[in-house]
């Protein structure tokens, strides 16, 4: 874990006034993609207001054993050297298949020109690569679980 998490992590329990109800251990980190360029991008995104949604396939969660994202959840978003870029609280999660995926959505990640034409093609690139040696292979009626979150730290960020 790059030390800026657990930095990061620190500053956020001193912005809070009722700690009890936060764990001490800093929520799980990690990036979003699959490679350097789209990661750093996307966690600038998340921190801007723009992205407020990812959607990972149900099936990449089945096959690498994680838990599935919850409502309230608290995660710290990170670029892909795991520096610590934002912390996320999950306020909605959604399982629908691939192919019901909305302008909508596509909007709500804000990746690309925002448009589902775009979402649709660097998804499906993107899932074949998640999927790659899990035994899945991507289908337009796959279960994809999409993740609604909101920037909460550091504060003005979004």
């Amino acid at each position: 874990m790059h030390r800026s998490v657990k930095l990061m992590w620190d500053a956020y329990l001193a912005h809070q006034s009722q700690l009890s109800q936060f764990p001490t251990d800093a929520p799980p980190a990690w990036y979003f993609c699959d490679n350097e360029t789209d990661a750093n991008e996307c966690a600038q995104l998340v921190v801007n207001g723009t992205k407020r949604a990812t959607s990972p396939s149900l099936w990449f969660f089945e096959s690498s054993g994680e838990a599935l994202p919850r409502i309230g959840d608290l995660n710290i978003v990170t670029d892909w050297n795991g520096k610590a870029v934002c912390i996320i609280r999950t306020t909605n999660v959604q399982i629908l298949p691939l192919n019901e995926v909305t302008e909508v959505h596509a909007k709500m990640e804000g990746e690309g020109d925002g448009s589902l034409d775009w979402w649709r093609k660097a998804h499906w690139n993107y899932y074949h690569h998640e999927l790659q040696g899990t035994g899945y292979e991507p289908q337009p009626d796959m279960p994809i679980v999409f993740q609604e979150f909101e920037c909460i730290f550091p504060a003005g960020a979004a």
